[in-house]
């Protein structure tokens, strides 16, 4: 017995279903807004002590970031504002570093420098960290948790770029689909409703990150997509050019779509045809080269080491992805809603896939490269991690696309005669009534795939069955039009379970879809993740930029913290005093995230000179009052870079340890 395909409803209806579940838990799994630039600097440093207020304060970038107004704010103890609010550009050559004017006359005391600002490619960053003046005090800053880009914005956000990458990739894929592979398929109404829904779900899903923008980068409220401040402040950037340059090639595409689907159709004349597929041909490209280097240009591709490269290397790995996975969602359409597809229209689309394959596999190493950087990266960062299940759901893809191409070869076209109603039995007729019922006559229509002759034939047949004259009550005109949708629909199923073949190639080309639907949802998530080049070299920054001691300073050093049990995270803030060789004072502050004291089970701190083989010298404080620790008479036997090891326990067994170098003397 063949095994007959699901209907195209359910199986459409799963993958909705498999998109959106996987869509949710990846996004509920990726932090709200991953850095794609990171500050690898600062003067003051973080957690630094000064004796004098500095003038200004400096943050330096690994790559070029975009400033307002309000970019850089400097908190005093009480939360008041300490700068000027006037944002320098200090770059010079590679080096990315903006400042913020302090006001004269600051007190001292504890300040707080928060920083949002969105990177080269286009995602949304922030942070914080303190310095003091004169000496450490406490302060009622209290910063906001959410993080720039989280939210319900972010969600939408989220939804709106995978929504625009699936309408892109069907609309470029489908319409090269039918100009390479099925030109008769121009005709197939499933087939033009496919490739329209696409470009309306591209075309709404740009105007919704247009909207959102603003709230994404900023506020992250909501009610700030309707601000026309903010839209103009948006259309004023980079990836604001890029989505209205995207609105507007959209237009463009809108014409090819229509005609293709309208006077191609129309054309009778061979050379006529061939002319005008040219002319689609070359519009087409140019259209969707375009498009796809709206998201090169203000993207990934557009910063960091070679982008003269990395830039059309990303536009034919997104072109190669749309041809593949979007040719490959026509066909799907076609094989469930067009049973006569050709043999030599999957054939043709077989070689495309091929050739998708080996350019993806060629951009797809290179930007591996680029974006990765090193072994460690690629298992040691999310970036490198969510890479490797691209690559395994590529491996995927790949095998269930060579079973597709052995049922390819194997496929056998259908019988050109068709089956009669005479052919189909009661029972046939009876499962054909129930699917057609409360089907719109729209929809029936649509099913209904046979020829003029034929449909004249089915209506004969009924009627001369049943004995009933032309002029018929409205009921048993309605009872005729199901019997013609049910014999239709019969012929169609009954066809179908007549060639295996085909019903297997459904079954692979089905089961790809579903595999690309997860692969689009990871190259999703991956375009908003941290390359793993960037985020080992600013870990590499950070560690190696530790607060410079002088001898008659103390060293001040922050570390957030994790310890991944319940109320395990928190910060804890270390001054060495006075931070040169010989006898110090040591005091470990452990705090909440709020600032407020969090009393923690244990505290070890441990001091390594890794230079002349020194340590760990281990130090062993004690507990002074709720979140507070102290030492005496820690020694420092020589000057040098130490590397001050912190241990936190915060219960029975949820622990970790920081480090951060420090020079000394």
């Amino acid at each position: 017995m063949t095994t007959t395909a699901p209907r195209l409803g359910t199986a459409l209806a799963r993958l909705l279903i498999l998109a959106a579940a996987l869509l949710g838990t990846l996004l509920a799994g990726a932090a709200p807004a991953s850095a794609h630039a990171a500050l690898t600097g600062s003067d003051p440093k973080d957690g630094a002590v000064v004796a004098t207020a500095p003038k200004e304060v400096n943050l330096t970038f690994s790559e070029q970031v975009a400033m307002s107004a309000d970019s850089i704010r400097v908190l005093d103890p009480a939360g008041r504002r300490a700068d000027t609010g006037e944002i320098r550009d200090l770059c010079s050559g590679s080096i990315v570093r903006y400042g913020v004017e302090l006001r004269a006359g600051l007190p001292d005391g504890t300040y707080t420098v928060a920083w949002q600002t969105v990177s080269a490619d286009s995602h949304p960053i922030a942070g914080a960290f303190t310095f003091s003046i004169g000496a450490p005090s406490a302060t009622s800053v209290a910063l906001p948790d959410r993080e720039p880009g989280g939210g319900l914005v972010g969600a939408l956000y989220g939804i709106a770029r995978y929504l625009s990458y699936a309408g892109f990739a069907v609309l470029v894929g489908g319409g090269a689909f039918v100009l390479i592979c099925w030109p008769r398929g121009a005709g197939v109404r499933p087939v033009q409703r496919t490739v329209v829904r696409a470009w309306l779900t591209l075309t709404g899903a740009t105007l919704v990150m247009l909207l959102l923008r603003n709230p994404y980068t900023g506020s992250g409220e909501l009610s700030d997509a309707f601000d026309l401040a903010g839209l103009k402040s948006v259309l004023e950037t980079k990836t604001g050019a890029a989505l209205t340059s995207r609105l507007l090639l959209l237009g463009a595409a809108a014409l090819f779509v229509a005609v293709l689907f309208g006077a191609y159709t129309r054309r009778t004349d061979p050379k006529e045809k061939k002319d005008l597929v040219f002319g689609l041909g070359i519009g087409g490209t140019v259209v969707a080269t375009g498009i796809a280097g709206t998201w090169a240009l203000a993207e990934h591709a557009s910063t960091g080491i070679q982008p003269g490269i990395a830039m059309p290397v990303d536009i034919l790995h997104l072109l190669a992805v749309a041809a593949w996975l979007g040719g490959l969602t026509v066909l799907l359409i076609a094989l469930y809603r067009a049973p006569s597809v050709e043999r030599t229209a999957v054939e043709r689309f077989s070689k495309v896939a091929f050739t998708s394959v080996a350019v993806l596999a060629a951009t797809g190493l290179y930007q591996s490269w680029r974006q990765v950087g090193s072994w460690s990266a690629l298992t040691g960062t999310r970036y490198g991690q969510l890479l490797l299940v691209k690559i395994g759901l590529m491996g995927v893809l790949v095998g269930i696309a060579w079973i597709s191409r052995r049922w390819t070869q194997r496929l056998a076209d259908l019988p050109s005669g068709g089956l009669s109603s005479a052919d189909l039995s009661p029972a046939d007729l009876s499962s054909a009534e129930k699917e057609t019922e409360g089907v719109e006559e729209g929809e029936a229509s649509e099913v209904d795939e046979t020829s003029e002759s034929d449909a004249v034939s089915l209506v004969s047949e009924a009627e001369g069955a049943s004995g009933v004259s032309p002029d018929v009550d409205p009921e048993r005109a309605a009872q005729l039009a199901r019997q013609r949708a049910a014999v239709a629909t019969a012929r169609r199923k009954r066809e179908r379970d007549a060639d295996p073949e085909r019903s297997g190639l459904r079954r692979s080309v089905l089961t790809e879809a579903a595999v690309a639907v997860v692969l689009l949802a990871v190259t999703t998530v991956l375009t908003t993740t941290e390359p793993g080049r960037t985020e080992e070299e600013a870990g590499r920054s950070t560690s190696a930029s530790g607060p410079a001691a002088v001898p008659d300073r103390p060293v001040d050093v922050r570390l957030p913290f994790d310890t991944g049990g319940v109320d395990g995270k928190g910060v804890v803030r270390l001054s060495l005093d006075p931070g040169r060789t010989g006898a110090n004072g040591l005091h470990i502050y452990v705090e909440r995230p709020d600032g407020k004291p969090l009393d923690v089970p244990e505290v070890k701190v441990a001091l390594t000179l890794e230079a002349k083989d020194v340590g760990p010298l281990p130090v062993a404080p004690d507990r002074i009052q709720a979140g507070h620790w102290s030492a005496s008479g820690v020694q420092i036997p020589m000057p040098g870079e130490w590397r001050i090891q912190v241990t936190v326990r915060t219960s029975d067994i949820d622990q970790t340890t920081l480090d951060k170098n420090v020079k000394i003397g």
